[in-house]
């Protein structure tokens, strides 16, 4: 009888378990003695939602107690989209207590897209400083400047939603240092007026389209870089220089080309003297046998031949 009455007990025990856990009482009695209608029904549809009702019960609680008129369907549907319940809940409460226009669409919204709502409210209290990575920009006089710049940006609650982010804001940041500094007649002047670049970058409306709104872009620090234009007419002597060398390479090479094109034509033309010298003794021959050529004219000859070459000998020397 023991055993049987511990068994019932247990199985009692599960089976208010079960009960409790599919009619959730207490969180029905909890958001009853706060303030936020909400019936037993609707709790137990959305256990079988897969909606956990404690998240939307403690986010029911804390609107209504901060003075917000939430809806529970609303909330649900919100966390069936993969939304962040709680964080869309504590934006609005921030908004309300720091006067910002925010409805629980546009809320709900911007967390569906992906950004953190409650940081955004944050940052349009509290603004956000950026520091923009060094800017290298060349001024009218060839000398180079490197500027850091310290961008104040506060949220824009009507842009988060298809707006751009902070690495469009860097960049166009950036774009207008590079501007500025390449519109100043010498490097001189950047560095006596550093405002001037804040000044004319913030006049160009940088934050359009993004999410963010620019508040105020302080240059850090510039240092002096390089002699960009010292360094570019470097350059283009080498430049110069190579072309020259080039073209005396070209005109050496030609020249080399048509001193072995006259050698080849030399060497050709004594081919033909040696060609033509080896026919003289068959000339002579055949001048021999037909009686063109006397012995007496043969002597002549050798005598000419020999005395020529005595006075050219006789010249050499």
């Amino acid at each position: 009888m023991i055993i049987s009455n511990a068994v019932w007990v247990a199985i009692g025990f599960v089976l208010l378990m079960i009960f409790l856990w599919l009619f959730p009482i207490t969180m029905w009695f909890q958001a009853l003695i706060s303030g936020v209608h909400i019936s037993l029904l609707q709790l137990v549809l959305m256990r079988w939602r897969k909606v956990p009702p404690g998240t939307i019960v403690m986010a029911m609680i804390t609107g209504t107690k901060a003075g917000l008129k939430l809806n529970a369907n609303e909330l649900e549907a919100h966390y069936l989209a993969k939304g962040h319940v709680p964080k869309v809940i504590n934006a609005l409460i921030s908004a309300d207590k720091a006067n910002i226009e925010l409805s629980f669409k546009m809320a709900a919204a911007i967390d569906l897209a992906g950004r953190d709502v409650f940081e955004a409210v944050q940052m349009s209290v509290n603004p956000k400083v950026i520091n923009t990575p060094p800017v290298s920009a060349v001024a009218k006089d060839g000398i180079q400047l490197i500027a850091k710049a310290r961008v104040t940006v506060r949220a824009n609650i009507k842009q988060l939603v298809g707006g751009a982010g902070e690495e469009t804001v860097l960049a166009r940041v950036g774009e207008g240092i590079v501007s500025s500094i390449g519109s100043a007649a010498s490097h001189k002047e950047v560095l006596e007026n550093p405002d001037s670049i804040s000044k004319v970058v913030l006049n160009k409306g940088l934050d359009a389209g993004t999410a963010f709104e620019i508040l105020s872009i302080d240059i850090a620090d510039i240092d002096i870089g390089k002699n960009i234009g010292a360094v570019l007419q470097m350059d283009q002597a080498n430049a110069d220089k190579n072309i020259a060398q080039a073209r005396a390479e070209e005109r050496r090479a030609m020249a080399v080309a048509l001193e072995q094109e006259m050698k080849a034509k030399a060497q050709e033309a004594r081919a033909r003297v040696i060609e033509a010298e080896a026919e003289v003794p068959l000339a002579m021959a055949e001048a021999f046998r037909s009686g063109n050529l006397g012995i007496m004219d043969y002597y002549k000859m050798k005598n000419v031949q020999a005395d020529t070459d005595m006075r050219e000998s006789i010249a050499k020397k």
